[in-house]
């Protein structure tokens, strides 16, 4: 297929340049809004078209450098050709329009997009790992994109600086181990320790490594593990099935945890738990959450999907009584136990339950509540939000902070929260927790 030439007109949800050709809409890879751009189609279907840029005739402004050398054989970044500003512009535009489009909504207001560090801010990885003799070894990284190849890194901007650097060495490691083709993963979780209320200065960063292992290790793979582990300041876990069979290997130390210093909480969180991957701007999301919330003394809040208590300690800390929700027995121990190291029994209370499969009668024990933060996977949380009481219900929530982090879901939720629960959309706007890909979490306030 020979070369076309197109006019670049927005980004698509996966970051892709929109342009229009021949009544269709053409999809295109490695395009900006405001280009002209040459093109190949990749792929051809009735009604679009899918194609990569192959010369860029007039650059968009916001063009930058990807800082990358592995740009565009990788899978973990999309974006990284686009300056941080269009990035937000961009998926503000995707949540606007997936507000508008599939849920018929328009927010009050926008709320200012969330930002954070651009490079080094992803503190959970999950790296592939593939012993590939025809490219020189053993394999460490993302897959490439549209692939399940292993890309061949040498070194990643998105990961901590001591990650990135690690990478080759860590392709060393498991070349040298006699199950080097039953490690197919290595887990990677940036943390730090408890406090144990003795320190005096900010904590170090803690570097966890889980190694996902087939089989048990041979004679020697232990000592290489611990010797690696001691030399570059490392914990290194095993994991021989499901996640929670990770355990520490070398040193033999506690779980990792996260600190919320606005609200004076800490939450321990293992490796393979799922916590935000950004923290930093995971802190001023909490910040952004709570000061739409507003959590009271007295008030009655619950949060569903609560997971480890991300949002749970912070509002309990504000002095409102919160109910944590979620639906695993397991997840909502380590929440508990998470509420007890801080402090916040009293003001705690947890409940497992399926709120993929809400009811009214369901969460009628749950009931009566001021207000109620929601932050369910990408799946959303359409048959909670359907048992939520009406706002002519006596037991009407006051506000209801919905955090996202797929604007389609988000947009059908907030549909039946409008049109169904007679709830108003007074705000909403983006939270950039994934740099350099067209991920797009955001957050949203409905009232009363």
């Amino acid at each position: 297929m020979g070369e076309v030439t197109v006019n670049i007109e927005s980004l698509d949800n996966e970051g892709r340049g929109i342009a229009r050709a021949d009544g269709k809409a053409v999809f295109v890879e490695g395009a900006l809004p405001g280009e002209r751009v040459a093109i190949v189609t990749l792929k051809r279907k009735p009604t679009y078209e899918i194609a990569r840029a192959t010369r860029v005739l007039s650059a968009s402004a916001a063009r930058v450098a990807p800082r990358c050398p592995h740009f565009g054989t990788c899978g973990g970044c999309s974006l990284q050709h686009a300056a941080p500003v269009l990035q937000v512009a961009a998926k503000q535009r995707v949540l606007e329009e997936a507000l508008a489009r599939l849920g018929r909504v328009a927010p009050g207001r926008l709320l200012p997009p969330v930002y954070g560090p651009s490079w080094g801010y992803r503190y959970r990885a999950r790296l592939s790992v593939r012993n590939v003799p025809k490219k020189g070894g053993v394999l460490v990284g993302f897959h490439e994109r549209k692939s399940s190849y292993v890309a061949d890194m040498r070194e990643c901007h998105v990961l901590p600086r001591k990650i990135s650097d690690l990478l080759p060495r860590l392709r060393r490691l498991v070349e040298g181990l006699s199950i080097r083709d039953r490690v197919p993963q290595i887990e990677v979780a940036v943390g730090e320790r408890p406090p144990d209320g003795r320190e005096s200065r900010a904590p170090e960063p803690v570097h966890a490594l889980v190694f996902r292992i087939l089989e048990p290790l041979g004679p020697d793979d232990g000592a290489r593990l611990r010797a690696f582990a001691e030399d570059h300041a490392v914990d290194i876990w095993l994991q021989t099935g499901g996640p929670a069979t990770a355990a520490p290997f070398h040193p033999p130390r506690a779980p990792l945890a996260y600190s919320l210093p606005e609200f004076g909480v800490f939450v321990p969180f293992g490796p393979t738990e799922f916590t935000q991957v950004n923290h930093a701007v995971n802190g001023v999301l909490v910040r952004r959450a709570m000061a739409l919330l507003a959590p009271a003394p007295g008030e009655r809040i619950a949060d569903f999907f609560c997971g480890l208590g991300n949002f749970t300690l912070p509002i309990a800390r504000l002095g409102a009584d919160v109910l944590g929700v979620e639906g695993a027995d397991a997840l909502v121990a380590r929440a508990r136990e998470n509420a007890a190291a801080n402090g916040l029994t009293e003001r705690t209370r947890f409940a497992t339950a399926n709120l993929f499969e809400a009811t009214h009668e369901s969460i009628e024990p749950f009931l009566p509540l001021d207000k109620a933060l929601i932050d369910p996977p990408r799946e959303g949380a359409v048959e909670l939000v359907k048992a939520l009481p009406h706002r002519d219900d006596e037991r009407s929530l006051q506000r209801i902070v919905y955090v996202s982090c797929n604007p389609a879901t988000l947009a059908r939720d907030a549909a039946v929260l409008v049109h169904e629960r007679g709830y108003a959309l007074d705000a909403a706007g983006v939270v950039n927790m994934f740099p350099h890909t067209a991920h797009v979490e955001s957050i949203a306030l409905f009232v009363r």
